[in-house]
Protein backbone atom coordinates (compact mmCIF):
# COMPACT_ATOMS: atom_id res chain seq x y z
CA UNK A 1 0.00 0.00 0.00
CA UNK A 2 2.62 1.96 1.05
CA UNK A 3 5.45 1.27 -1.06
CA UNK A 4 8.15 -1.73 -2.27
CA UNK A 5 10.84 -0.33 0.39
CA UNK A 6 8.82 -0.73 3.08
CA UNK A 7 6.73 -2.66 5.22
CA UNK A 8 3.90 -5.09 3.17
CA UNK A 9 1.11 -4.32 4.90
CA UNK A 10 0.42 -2.36 9.01
CA UNK A 11 3.22 -3.25 11.35
CA UNK A 12 2.33 -5.49 14.10
CA UNK A 13 3.99 -5.97 17.54
CA UNK A 14 3.38 -7.77 20.55
CA UNK A 15 2.64 -5.57 23.67
CA UNK A 16 4.82 -7.82 25.86
CA UNK A 17 8.21 -7.29 23.12
CA UNK A 18 8.00 -3.46 24.04
CA UNK A 19 8.26 -3.73 27.95
CA UNK A 20 12.18 -2.71 28.49
CA UNK A 21 14.32 -4.69 30.97
CA UNK A 22 17.62 -3.88 32.58
CA UNK A 23 20.67 -3.74 30.48
CA UNK A 24 21.17 -4.59 26.71
CA UNK A 25 18.21 -4.51 24.50
CA UNK A 26 17.35 -7.53 23.61
CA UNK A 27 16.48 -8.59 19.90
CA UNK A 28 12.73 -8.87 20.23
CA UNK A 29 12.88 -5.39 21.37
CA UNK A 30 14.90 -3.80 19.04
CA UNK A 31 12.89 -5.71 16.09
CA UNK A 32 9.61 -4.42 18.00
CA UNK A 33 10.43 -0.61 18.05
CA UNK A 34 11.90 -0.82 14.23
CA UNK A 35 8.75 -2.13 13.26
CA UNK A 36 6.36 -0.12 15.30
CA UNK A 37 8.98 3.24 14.23
CA UNK A 38 8.31 2.20 10.62
CA UNK A 39 4.50 1.29 10.63
CA UNK A 40 3.67 4.55 11.88
CA UNK A 41 6.71 6.42 9.24
CA UNK A 42 4.90 4.62 6.89
CA UNK A 43 1.20 4.01 7.79
CA UNK A 44 0.83 6.44 10.73
CA UNK A 45 -0.60 3.57 12.82
CA UNK A 46 0.41 -0.03 13.81
CA UNK A 47 -1.45 -2.96 15.00
CA UNK A 48 -0.35 -4.03 19.14
CA UNK A 49 -1.43 -7.48 20.33
CA UNK A 50 -2.19 -8.06 23.95
CA UNK A 51 -2.23 -11.58 25.68
CA UNK A 52 -5.11 -13.12 25.51
CA UNK A 53 -7.00 -12.63 29.20
CA UNK A 54 -6.38 -8.56 28.21
CA UNK A 55 -8.04 -9.63 25.14
CA UNK A 56 -11.12 -10.95 26.92
CA UNK A 57 -11.25 -7.76 29.26
CA UNK A 58 -11.39 -4.99 25.92
CA UNK A 59 -14.22 -7.60 24.62
CA UNK A 60 -16.33 -7.46 27.96
CA UNK A 61 -15.57 -3.51 27.57
CA UNK A 62 -16.90 -3.28 24.25
CA UNK A 63 -20.00 -5.56 24.76
CA UNK A 64 -20.91 -3.49 27.88
CA UNK A 65 -20.36 -0.61 25.92
CA UNK A 66 -23.16 -1.50 23.17
CA UNK A 67 -25.82 -2.32 25.80
CA UNK A 68 -25.15 1.07 27.49
CA UNK A 69 -25.54 2.62 24.59
CA UNK A 70 -28.80 0.90 23.37
CA UNK A 71 -30.36 2.08 26.32
CA UNK A 72 -29.71 5.49 25.99
CA UNK A 73 -32.71 7.76 24.72
CA UNK A 74 -32.98 8.69 21.13
CA UNK A 75 -33.01 12.26 21.69
CA UNK A 76 -30.74 13.39 24.28
CA UNK A 77 -31.80 16.44 26.68
CA UNK A 78 -29.53 19.71 25.54
CA UNK A 79 -26.92 19.43 28.39
CA UNK A 80 -26.14 16.22 27.05
CA UNK A 81 -25.15 17.92 23.77
CA UNK A 82 -21.66 18.82 23.10
CA UNK A 83 -19.12 19.82 20.19
CA UNK A 84 -15.87 19.67 20.62
CA UNK A 85 -14.77 22.39 23.09
CA UNK A 86 -11.44 22.71 22.98
CA UNK A 87 -11.17 24.40 26.58
CA UNK A 88 -13.30 21.71 28.20
CA UNK A 89 -10.36 19.36 26.82
CA UNK A 90 -8.86 18.28 30.16
CA UNK A 91 -12.78 18.75 32.19
CA UNK A 92 -14.99 15.94 29.89
CA UNK A 93 -16.57 13.24 32.19
CA UNK A 94 -19.48 11.30 31.54
CA UNK A 95 -21.79 10.93 28.87
CA UNK A 96 -22.31 13.37 25.39
CA UNK A 97 -23.54 13.17 22.36
CA UNK A 98 -22.70 14.93 18.98
CA UNK A 99 -25.29 15.02 16.55
CA UNK A 100 -23.47 16.17 13.79
CA UNK A 101 -20.94 13.20 14.11
CA UNK A 102 -24.00 10.95 14.63
CA UNK A 103 -21.53 10.27 17.68
CA UNK A 104 -22.46 9.32 21.54
CA UNK A 105 -19.23 9.01 23.98
CA UNK A 106 -18.98 8.12 27.44
CA UNK A 107 -15.58 9.70 29.03
CA UNK A 108 -14.12 7.98 31.92
CA UNK A 109 -11.43 10.42 33.53
CA UNK A 110 -10.18 8.92 36.62
CA UNK A 111 -10.55 11.58 39.75
CA UNK A 112 -13.56 12.46 37.99
CA UNK A 113 -17.25 11.36 39.20
CA UNK A 114 -19.31 12.27 36.28
CA UNK A 115 -23.00 13.61 37.20
CA UNK A 116 -25.92 13.56 35.36
CA UNK A 117 -28.33 16.31 34.84
CA UNK A 118 -30.68 15.33 37.37
CA UNK A 119 -27.94 15.20 40.00
CA UNK A 120 -27.89 11.40 39.83
CA UNK A 121 -25.13 9.52 39.91
CA UNK A 122 -24.78 7.83 36.38
CA UNK A 123 -23.73 3.85 35.49
CA UNK A 124 -21.07 3.84 33.67
CA UNK A 125 -20.07 0.80 31.32
CA UNK A 126 -18.34 -1.98 33.04
CA UNK A 127 -15.04 -2.75 33.07
CA UNK A 128 -13.50 0.54 32.65
CA UNK A 129 -10.89 1.10 35.59
CA UNK A 130 -9.26 -2.18 34.34
CA UNK A 131 -9.48 -1.11 30.73
CA UNK A 132 -8.05 2.26 31.04
CA UNK A 133 -4.95 0.58 33.29
CA UNK A 134 -4.47 -1.68 30.58
CA UNK A 135 -4.52 0.43 27.49
CA UNK A 136 -2.24 3.35 29.78
CA UNK A 137 -0.04 1.36 29.87
CA UNK A 138 0.52 0.06 26.40
CA UNK A 139 0.50 3.60 25.38
CA UNK A 140 3.25 4.46 27.57
CA UNK A 141 5.14 1.49 26.71
CA UNK A 142 4.69 2.37 23.12
CA UNK A 143 6.06 5.90 24.02
CA UNK A 144 8.89 4.69 25.14
CA UNK A 145 9.83 2.34 22.45
CA UNK A 146 9.54 5.82 20.29
CA UNK A 147 12.07 7.47 22.87
CA UNK A 148 14.64 4.13 22.06
CA UNK A 149 14.13 4.30 18.18
CA UNK A 150 14.96 8.50 18.14
CA UNK A 151 17.86 7.76 20.93
CA UNK A 152 16.08 10.05 23.95
CA UNK A 153 17.12 9.18 27.16
CA UNK A 154 14.73 6.57 28.87
CA UNK A 155 11.67 8.02 29.83
CA UNK A 156 11.84 11.39 28.83
CA UNK A 157 8.72 12.39 28.87
CA UNK A 158 7.38 11.84 32.33
CA UNK A 159 7.39 15.32 33.39
CA UNK A 160 5.20 16.01 31.47
CA UNK A 161 2.98 12.96 32.33
CA UNK A 162 0.21 12.01 35.01
CA UNK A 163 1.50 10.32 38.11
CA UNK A 164 1.59 7.03 38.27
CA UNK A 165 -0.76 5.98 40.69
CA UNK A 166 -2.75 9.62 40.54
CA UNK A 167 -1.99 11.77 43.83
CA UNK A 168 -4.97 12.68 46.04
CA UNK A 169 -6.84 15.12 44.37
CA UNK A 170 -5.61 14.73 41.25
CA UNK A 171 -7.43 14.59 37.77
CA UNK A 172 -6.27 12.37 35.04
CA UNK A 173 -5.36 14.24 32.04
CA UNK A 174 -5.29 10.64 29.89
CA UNK A 175 -8.92 9.70 29.24
CA UNK A 176 -10.50 6.45 27.83
CA UNK A 177 -13.61 7.23 25.50
CA UNK A 178 -16.42 4.83 25.33
CA UNK A 179 -17.43 5.63 21.57
CA UNK A 180 -20.79 4.46 19.61
CA UNK A 181 -21.28 6.03 16.01
CA UNK A 182 -24.02 5.83 14.15
CA UNK A 183 -26.32 4.31 16.83
CA UNK A 184 -29.72 3.48 14.63
CA UNK A 185 -31.99 4.84 17.44
CA UNK A 186 -30.23 7.83 18.47
CA UNK A 187 -31.11 10.77 15.82
CA UNK A 188 -28.59 12.97 15.21
CA UNK A 189 -28.21 15.29 12.12
CA UNK A 190 -26.53 12.73 9.92
CA UNK A 191 -24.32 14.43 7.55
CA UNK A 192 -22.77 12.62 5.44
CA UNK A 193 -20.20 12.15 2.61
CA UNK A 194 -19.92 9.54 -0.51
CA UNK A 195 -16.14 9.09 -0.74
CA UNK A 196 -15.16 6.54 -3.99
CA UNK A 197 -12.51 3.86 -3.31
CA UNK A 198 -9.58 3.17 -5.56
CA UNK A 199 -11.78 -0.72 -6.21
CA UNK A 200 -14.97 2.03 -6.68
CA UNK A 201 -16.55 1.11 -3.61
CA UNK A 202 -18.91 3.46 -2.44
CA UNK A 203 -17.88 4.44 1.02
CA UNK A 204 -20.19 6.89 3.68
CA UNK A 205 -17.96 9.07 6.33
CA UNK A 206 -19.76 12.48 8.27
CA UNK A 207 -18.59 15.44 7.13
CA UNK A 208 -15.74 16.36 9.57
CA UNK A 209 -13.77 13.36 8.24
CA UNK A 210 -10.19 14.50 8.76
CA UNK A 211 -10.00 14.22 12.06
CA UNK A 212 -6.39 14.53 14.34
CA UNK A 213 -6.20 13.40 17.95
CA UNK A 214 -4.05 15.89 20.21
CA UNK A 215 -2.77 12.73 22.18
CA UNK A 216 0.59 12.38 22.64
CA UNK A 217 -0.43 8.43 22.04
CA UNK A 218 -4.24 7.21 21.03
CA UNK A 219 -5.09 3.57 21.01
CA UNK A 220 -8.61 2.35 19.84
CA UNK A 221 -10.33 -0.91 20.18
CA UNK A 222 -13.40 -1.53 18.13
CA UNK A 223 -16.24 -3.80 17.71
CA UNK A 224 -16.47 -3.68 13.92
CA UNK A 225 -13.87 -2.76 11.30
CA UNK A 226 -14.42 1.09 9.63
CA UNK A 227 -11.06 3.26 10.73
CA UNK A 228 -9.18 4.64 8.12
CA UNK A 229 -6.23 6.44 8.32
CA UNK A 230 -4.19 8.12 5.62
CA UNK A 231 -0.71 7.07 4.96
CA UNK A 232 2.24 8.26 3.88
CA UNK A 233 1.61 8.36 -0.19
CA UNK A 234 -1.56 10.55 1.30
CA UNK A 235 -4.01 7.48 0.23
CA UNK A 236 -6.64 6.28 2.86
CA UNK A 237 -6.69 3.00 3.92
CA UNK A 238 -8.75 0.24 6.35
CA UNK A 239 -7.01 0.01 9.47
CA UNK A 240 -9.11 -2.65 11.63
CA UNK A 241 -11.05 -4.52 9.09
CA UNK A 242 -8.77 -8.08 10.14
CA UNK A 243 -8.36 -7.52 13.83
CA UNK A 244 -7.95 -10.38 16.06
CA UNK A 245 -10.16 -10.52 19.88
CA UNK A 246 -6.35 -9.29 21.08
CA UNK A 247 -5.80 -6.96 18.63
CA UNK A 248 -5.81 -3.00 18.91
CA UNK A 249 -4.92 -0.39 16.46
CA UNK A 250 -2.10 2.80 18.03
CA UNK A 251 -1.06 5.65 16.50
CA UNK A 252 0.37 9.26 17.20
CA UNK A 253 -1.27 12.63 18.02
CA UNK A 254 -0.53 15.86 17.82
CA UNK A 255 0.94 16.35 21.51
CA UNK A 256 4.10 13.69 20.16
CA UNK A 257 4.59 15.87 16.76
CA UNK A 258 4.88 18.46 18.74
CA UNK A 259 6.95 17.31 20.75
CA UNK A 260 9.39 15.50 18.50
CA UNK A 261 9.69 18.60 16.32
CA UNK A 262 7.82 16.68 13.95
CA UNK A 263 9.95 13.30 13.76
CA UNK A 264 6.55 11.77 14.20
CA UNK A 265 3.68 12.57 12.36
CA UNK A 266 0.28 12.03 13.75
CA UNK A 267 -2.18 10.55 12.04
CA UNK A 268 -5.06 11.79 10.21
CA UNK A 269 -8.04 9.33 10.62
CA UNK A 270 -11.86 9.24 10.06
CA UNK A 271 -14.99 6.84 10.76
CA UNK A 272 -16.42 4.55 7.73
CA UNK A 273 -20.39 4.45 9.02
CA UNK A 274 -22.09 3.20 5.38
CA UNK A 275 -22.37 -0.20 6.59
CA UNK A 276 -23.80 0.25 10.82
CA UNK A 277 -27.01 1.49 10.65
CA UNK A 278 -28.30 -2.20 9.69
CA UNK A 279 -26.88 -3.08 12.87
CA UNK A 280 -28.71 -3.02 16.13
CA UNK A 281 -26.59 -1.17 18.19
CA UNK A 282 -24.30 0.57 15.78
CA UNK A 283 -20.16 0.82 15.82
CA UNK A 284 -18.39 0.77 19.77
CA UNK A 285 -14.63 1.34 20.52
CA UNK A 286 -12.96 2.07 23.46
CA UNK A 287 -10.63 4.88 22.61
CA UNK A 288 -7.33 5.79 24.92
CA UNK A 289 -5.67 8.70 24.99
CA UNK A 290 -2.43 9.19 26.15
CA UNK A 291 -2.75 13.02 26.79
CA UNK A 292 0.30 15.41 28.63
CA UNK A 293 -0.83 16.98 31.74
CA UNK A 294 -2.51 20.90 30.89
CA UNK A 295 0.08 22.53 33.78
CA UNK A 296 3.06 21.45 31.70
CA UNK A 297 5.07 22.47 28.31
CA UNK A 298 5.24 20.65 25.74
CA UNK A 299 9.46 21.39 24.52
CA UNK A 300 12.18 20.06 22.24
CA UNK A 301 14.63 20.22 24.57
CA UNK A 302 14.94 16.59 24.84
CA UNK A 303 15.41 15.98 20.88
CA UNK A 304 18.12 19.00 20.91
CA UNK A 305 20.17 17.01 23.71
CA UNK A 306 20.03 13.68 21.15
CA UNK A 307 21.44 15.83 18.47
CA UNK A 308 18.58 16.37 16.61
CA UNK A 309 17.82 19.11 14.31
CA UNK A 310 14.69 21.36 15.81
CA UNK A 311 13.29 23.73 13.18
CA UNK A 312 12.56 27.66 13.91
CA UNK A 313 8.70 26.62 14.71
CA UNK A 314 9.63 23.96 17.58
CA UNK A 315 11.97 26.18 19.14
CA UNK A 316 9.99 27.60 21.67
CA UNK A 317 8.13 25.76 24.49
CA UNK A 318 4.69 25.73 23.69
CA UNK A 319 2.48 25.59 26.95
CA UNK A 320 0.16 22.30 26.93
CA UNK A 321 -3.39 23.90 27.68
CA UNK A 322 -2.36 26.61 24.77
CA UNK A 323 -1.76 23.85 22.29
CA UNK A 324 -5.16 21.96 23.28
CA UNK A 325 -6.96 25.51 22.34
CA UNK A 326 -5.59 25.86 19.30
CA UNK A 327 -6.35 24.99 15.99
CA UNK A 328 -3.77 22.73 13.74
CA UNK A 329 -4.72 23.04 9.97
CA UNK A 330 -3.61 19.83 9.25
CA UNK A 331 -2.43 20.59 5.73
CA UNK A 332 0.41 22.35 7.60
CA UNK A 333 1.24 19.62 9.32
CA UNK A 334 3.02 16.72 7.49
CA UNK A 335 6.42 16.68 5.45
CA UNK A 336 6.45 13.45 3.89
CA UNK A 337 8.43 13.93 0.76
CA UNK A 338 10.28 10.91 0.95
CA UNK A 339 10.09 7.17 3.25
CA UNK A 340 13.47 6.40 4.56
CA UNK A 341 13.80 2.38 5.64
CA UNK A 342 14.39 2.55 9.20
CA UNK A 343 16.86 -0.43 10.81
CA UNK A 344 18.71 -0.83 14.04
CA UNK A 345 22.86 -1.97 13.54
CA UNK A 346 23.68 -4.93 15.03
CA UNK A 347 26.32 -3.37 17.36
CA UNK A 348 26.67 -4.99 20.33
CA UNK A 349 26.43 -2.09 22.63
CA UNK A 350 22.57 -1.50 20.86
CA UNK A 351 23.56 1.50 20.03
CA UNK A 352 21.48 3.60 17.19
CA UNK A 353 24.18 5.99 16.32
CA UNK A 354 24.21 4.98 12.26
CA UNK A 355 20.03 5.68 12.20
CA UNK A 356 20.67 8.97 13.94
CA UNK A 357 23.48 10.39 11.71
CA UNK A 358 20.44 9.53 8.97
CA UNK A 359 18.26 11.32 10.65
CA UNK A 360 20.24 14.73 11.61
CA UNK A 361 21.27 14.55 7.92
CA UNK A 362 18.07 14.76 6.60
CA UNK A 363 17.45 17.80 4.44
CA UNK A 364 14.11 19.01 6.07
CA UNK A 365 16.34 20.37 9.11
CA UNK A 366 18.57 23.15 8.69
CA UNK A 367 22.55 22.65 9.96
CA UNK A 368 23.41 23.47 13.49
CA UNK A 369 25.55 26.62 13.34
CA UNK A 370 28.97 26.39 15.07
CA UNK A 371 28.24 26.75 18.47
CA UNK A 372 25.37 25.01 18.83
CA UNK A 373 27.14 21.94 17.56
CA UNK A 374 30.33 22.09 20.06
CA UNK A 375 27.02 22.84 23.42
CA UNK A 376 25.74 19.32 22.05
CA UNK A 377 28.67 17.45 21.60
CA UNK A 378 30.13 19.11 25.05
CA UNK A 379 26.39 17.91 26.61
CA UNK A 380 27.29 14.08 25.12
CA UNK A 381 30.53 14.13 26.59
CA UNK A 382 29.22 15.23 29.98
CA UNK A 383 26.53 12.60 30.32
CA UNK A 384 28.91 9.59 29.32
CA UNK A 385 31.72 10.72 31.87
CA UNK A 386 29.17 11.31 34.77
CA UNK A 387 27.50 7.98 34.35
CA UNK A 388 30.63 6.48 33.55
CA UNK A 389 32.22 7.45 36.94
CA UNK A 390 28.67 6.35 38.63
CA UNK A 391 28.49 2.78 37.01
CA UNK A 392 32.61 2.55 38.20
CA UNK A 393 31.18 3.51 42.10
CA UNK A 394 28.15 1.47 41.71
CA UNK A 395 26.03 4.71 42.54
CA UNK A 396 22.59 5.15 41.12
CA UNK A 397 22.56 8.60 39.95
CA UNK A 398 19.42 10.73 41.12
CA UNK A 399 19.67 14.26 39.97
CA UNK A 400 18.16 17.39 41.75
CA UNK A 401 15.83 20.49 40.03
CA UNK A 402 18.17 23.14 39.52
CA UNK A 403 16.72 25.22 41.65
CA UNK A 404 16.00 23.06 44.35
CA UNK A 405 19.94 22.36 44.02
CA UNK A 406 21.04 26.25 44.80
CA UNK A 407 20.34 25.27 47.93
CA UNK A 408 21.51 21.92 48.14
CA UNK A 409 25.11 22.63 47.45
CA UNK A 410 25.72 25.24 50.13
CA UNK A 411 23.98 22.36 52.68
CA UNK A 412 25.44 19.28 53.97
CA UNK A 413 22.53 17.43 54.83
CA UNK A 414 21.08 17.82 51.86
CA UNK A 415 19.53 15.08 49.70
CA UNK A 416 21.83 14.87 47.26
CA UNK A 417 24.91 15.31 49.60
CA UNK A 418 25.94 12.11 49.80
CA UNK A 419 25.65 11.36 45.83
CA UNK A 420 27.57 14.50 45.35
CA UNK A 421 30.21 14.02 47.89
CA UNK A 422 30.85 10.13 46.68
CA UNK A 423 31.03 10.61 43.15
CA UNK A 424 33.42 13.70 43.54
CA UNK A 425 30.95 16.39 42.04
CA UNK A 426 32.42 20.22 42.04
CA UNK A 427 31.72 22.07 44.82
CA UNK A 428 29.44 24.98 43.69
CA UNK A 429 28.47 23.18 40.89
CA UNK A 430 24.52 21.99 41.19
CA UNK A 431 23.83 18.49 41.30
CA UNK A 432 21.49 18.71 38.09
CA UNK A 433 20.79 16.24 34.89
CA UNK A 434 23.94 17.17 32.72
CA UNK A 435 21.58 18.68 30.04
CA UNK A 436 20.42 21.24 32.42
CA UNK A 437 24.31 22.47 33.10
CA UNK A 438 24.97 26.06 31.97
CA UNK A 439 26.39 25.61 28.28
CA UNK A 440 29.79 26.79 29.41
CA UNK A 441 30.11 24.05 31.92
CA UNK A 442 29.21 21.60 29.37
CA UNK A 443 31.82 23.30 27.24
CA UNK A 444 34.41 23.81 29.94
CA UNK A 445 33.95 19.65 30.74
CA UNK A 446 34.01 18.82 26.86
CA UNK A 447 37.57 20.94 26.72
CA UNK A 448 38.88 18.84 29.56
CA UNK A 449 37.82 15.56 28.66
CA UNK A 450 37.85 15.15 25.34
CA UNK A 451 42.02 16.01 23.87
CA UNK A 452 41.85 16.77 20.65
CA UNK A 453 37.93 17.34 20.04
CA UNK A 454 38.06 20.55 18.18
CA UNK A 455 40.46 18.51 15.87
CA UNK A 456 38.45 15.88 14.97
CA UNK A 457 35.04 14.76 16.54
CA UNK A 458 31.94 15.84 14.06
CA UNK A 459 33.38 18.92 12.95
CA UNK A 460 33.99 19.24 9.14
CA UNK A 461 35.33 21.94 6.55
CA UNK A 462 31.87 23.53 6.63
CA UNK A 463 32.27 25.31 9.92
CA UNK A 464 35.52 27.46 8.65
CA UNK A 465 34.84 30.78 7.61
CA UNK A 466 35.11 32.17 4.24
CA UNK A 467 38.04 33.81 4.02
CA UNK A 468 39.67 30.88 5.70
CA UNK A 469 39.42 28.52 2.33
CA UNK A 470 43.01 29.50 1.03
CA UNK A 471 44.58 29.20 4.35
CA UNK A 472 43.38 25.47 4.76
CA UNK A 473 44.35 24.67 1.93
CA UNK A 474 48.00 25.57 2.37
CA UNK A 475 47.85 24.06 5.77
CA UNK A 476 45.92 20.57 4.52
CA UNK A 477 48.87 18.08 5.57
CA UNK A 478 47.91 19.51 9.38
CA UNK A 479 44.93 17.18 9.83
CA UNK A 480 44.99 18.02 13.87
CA UNK A 481 43.75 21.88 12.87
CA UNK A 482 39.85 22.98 12.28
CA UNK A 483 39.84 26.78 12.19
CA UNK A 484 36.97 28.27 13.41
CA UNK A 485 36.56 31.87 13.68
CA UNK A 486 39.00 33.98 15.95
CA UNK A 487 36.27 34.94 18.03
CA UNK A 488 34.75 31.29 18.66
CA UNK A 489 38.50 30.58 19.76
CA UNK A 490 38.46 33.16 21.73
CA UNK A 491 35.53 32.23 23.90
CA UNK A 492 36.22 28.95 23.41
CA UNK A 493 39.87 29.31 25.58
CA UNK A 494 38.31 31.63 28.15
CA UNK A 495 35.70 29.04 28.80
CA UNK A 496 37.81 25.94 29.17
CA UNK A 497 40.11 28.28 31.15
CA UNK A 498 37.49 29.22 33.97
CA UNK A 499 36.27 25.95 34.06
CA UNK A 500 38.96 23.52 34.16
CA UNK A 501 39.36 24.24 37.84
CA UNK A 502 36.02 23.92 38.58
CA UNK A 503 35.21 20.24 36.89
CA UNK A 504 37.52 17.81 38.37
CA UNK A 505 35.22 14.58 38.20
CA UNK A 506 37.16 11.72 38.13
Amino acid sequence: MAGDDGLPSLGRVKITDLIPSEGLPSDSYKLSVSTLSQSFAQYSAAVIQFPAGDGALLRSGLDSACLYFQQREAYPSADMIHTNDSREWCKTSGYYADPQLWQETYDYRPGLTPIEPSNAMELPPGGLPDIFGLLGKAARGILDAMSYYLNLRSSPFTEILDNVPLRSREVSSSVLSVCCHARPSFHGAQHHNLTTQDDGQLMMFHDHDHQVDKSLISVVKSDKAGLHVRDFHGRWFLVDGDLGPQEAVVYPGLALYQATAGYVNPALHRTEINNIPGNMYGRCSLVFKLMPKSMTSLSCSEMRAAGHGVEAQFQIPVPVDDFMQRSHPTDQLFNRNTFQSFSFPTAQDGSMKPLMRRRKNNTRCKPLPPSKRLRLEAQRVLKERVQDIADKKGIKLRFCNLKECENHIHALDSPCANIRMEIGWPHGVPFVHPHDLPNKAKIGFLEAYEPGWTATHDMDLSLTEPGQASQQSANCNCKSLVYVSANTMKILLDLSRAFLIVINIS
